[in-house]
């Protein structure tokens, strides 16, 4: 889906006068070393949503944010106490507090963190971090509960969530030493024993390639928990498998706000009705998987793009063997899997933002796309006011930011 379909930028300017106010420690970054056990933020302290992704993170790309954003944060131990009246008047409007990890931890901050967070008017949850190779998952959502993780349809709180990823542990385990089999079981039992402690399935926090490498890419919890995507790319996409749309989306590992940021997908009022279990996530249209032998727009639009990277295809719509040993050449230059498919990773590594003023193959591209979706432009790789007005009247169309400027949401749009 598009991240943020149909809404616009919250103003920031509030949140720049409330920023010196939040007055707690910042988050450890990759890179940075992690404090000894007995400081906030060392040691389970340390462990976050995210802190898994950051250290594998390489410069991030800040999300174009349009106004009616709802925002939101997560926080753990290493920001302390928060000054929630200050994240109010910045601009958020939830958060997620981490609870609990393993058997063993419990947040020392997180009745400040979550009974204040809901003080200061914000939808709040809390999170489990998850550590699969230490006990049971029906054993960790029972820990879970117990220490403040439940739920309860008054409005104002969020599904507990499981918290599974890329361990922060330097030389550990990606997957925590379990197979994948293994791994798809130690969700359900904690994702089911939630269920059964509160009447409400927990949300699932993970990274698309840490669920597909470590479950396998199941598909068994799409239906029943709602899906809190980690990417610091500026795009939510591509989504593990099964899920057609999520509810949060973590942005960023530092911002505005105290700990990581996030975006909820939908409106306030959508953000109680998930708070309550009424809100259905929108679905979002996927990247298309195209290869050889298959021929149209989207094989058109590939071919530009193959040519703005460097290559010397003839564009005829046709994926023939030329065009699938310039996809694997292309595959190998950024280091992908050189299967000659163009599927999500590799859509999002063609793609180009184009916008007023460009010019070349990925015009070409972004032009043949748009009158392959009715428009009526010259596809002459230059990107003037025509392309930008085609441009904007097709975003209209489909609800996305009518900023005229073709990003990731709007490419993915066009090829769907």
């Amino acid at each position: 889906m598009s991240a943020l379909t149909g809404r616009r930028c919250l103003a920031l300017a509030a949140g720049a006068l409330a920023l010196a106010a939040f007055a707690q420690p910042g988050a450890a970054h990759a890179g940075e070393p992690v404090p000894p056990p007995g400081i906030a933020g060392g040691g389970e302290a340390g462990h976050h949503a995210g802190s898994g992704l950051a250290a594998r993170t390489g410069r991030p790309v800040a999300p174009r944010l349009t106004a009616g954003t709802v925002r939101g944060l997560d926080v753990s131990a290493h920001q302390g106490n928060v000054n929630w009246s200050a994240v109010r008047a910045a601009g958020a409007s939830f958060a997620y507090v981490k609870a609990t990890e393993g058997l063993t931890y419990k947040n020392e901050f997180f009745s400040q963190q979550y009974n204040g967070s809901a003080a200061a008017g914000l939808v709040r949850g809390a999170y489990h971090f998850a550590r699969p190779e230490n006990s049971g998952g029906t054993a960790q959502a029972d820990n879970f509960v117990d220490q403040g993780g439940g739920w309860r349809k008054d409005g104002r709180t969020l599904p507990g969530a499981l918290d599974i990823e890329y361990s922060p542990v330097q030389g550990a385990p990606a997957c925590y030493g379990l197979g994948q089999s293994q791994m798809v079981s130690w969700i359900s039992d904690f994702v089911e024993r939630y269920h059964a402690r509160t009447g409400r399935y927990p949300a699932i926090y993970t990274t698309t390639s840490w669920w597909s490498r470590c479950t396998g890419n199941s598909a068994a919890f799409a239906g029943k928990s709602p899906l809190w995507i980690a990417n610091f790319n500026g795009s939510a996409l591509p989504l593990p498998h099964g899920w057609t749309g999520y509810a949060v989306w973590q942005t960023a590992d530092k911002g505005p706000f105290p700990g990581d940021q996030d975006v909820f997908n939908g409106s306030p009022q959508d953000l109680k009705k998930f708070a309550n279990g009424d809100y259905t996530p929108p679905s979002t249209p996927g990247w298309p998987a195209v290869q050889q032998g298959q021929s149209g727009s989207q094989v058109t639009a590939a071919q530009h793009l193959l040519n703005a990277h460097g290559a010397h295809l003839d564009v005829d719509g046709q994926f023939g063997p030329a065009t699938r040993d310039a996809v694997i050449a292309f595959q190998n230059a950024v280091h992908l899997t050189a299967d000659g498919i163009i599927g999500p990773n590799t859509w999002q590594a063609l793609v180009v933002t184009v916008q007023s003023g460009s010019s070349g193959d990925a015009v070409r591209a972004a032009q043949s796309l748009l009158v392959s979706h009715g428009a009526h432009v010259d596809v002459d790789g230059l990107f003037g006011p025509a392309t930008r007005d085609a441009v904007i009247a097709f975003q209209n169309a489909v609800h996305l930011t009518a900023d005229g400027i073709v990003g990731p949401d709007t490419w993915q749009a066009l090829l769907s």
